[in-house]
């Protein structure tokens, strides 16, 4: 199916900082405390464009929802405790019951280097809990 839209300029940018919380026992950041921070930057973007996770819960013929669908990820380098990490995560396309997204993480030293990227395939989720086509109200907040 051809895409709805195509898009290479909608940009979020998130900063976190790392957490002892975050790391395994000897103080690098946990492999599974980058997708939370990577959810993190996913829900900003849709903020920034104004869908709001609590919004479509309570939505006219909803629940609605947003699920990852599928995820490539690379893991290049490592973070730890007390790194400041941006995420960045890129809308790349919509279709009509799915999106495609890019996202980074880069930490934030001397000089900035990406230690994580993901191409993350996200599936907007009718009432019954299966993948529905984007109603066009929330099609309308991606045309920017």
């Amino acid at each position: 199916m051809a895409a709805i839209l195509n898009l290479s300029e909608k940009v979020n940018q998130i900063t976190i900082r790392i957490y002892y919380e975050d790391t395994d026992f000897s103080g690098i950041v946990y492999h599974a405390s980058y997708l939370r921070f990577m959810e993190r930057g996913r829900t900003e973007l849709l903020r920034d464009i104004g869908i709001h996770h609590s919004e479509l819960l309570k939505a006219e013929g909803g629940p609605f929802a947003f699920a990852v669908r599928h995820m490539d990820l690379n893991f290049l380098k490592s973070a730890k405790i007390d790194d400041l990490l941006l995420v960045k995560t890129s809308l790349k396309q919509v279709k009509g019951a799915s999106m495609l997204l890019n996202q980074q993480i880069i930490k934030q030293a001397s000089r900035e280097e990406v230690i994580t990227t993901a191409e993350v395939k996200i599936a907007f989720l009718g009432a019954n809990g299966r993948a529905s086509r984007l109603p066009a109200t929330l099609i309308e907040k991606f045309k920017f």
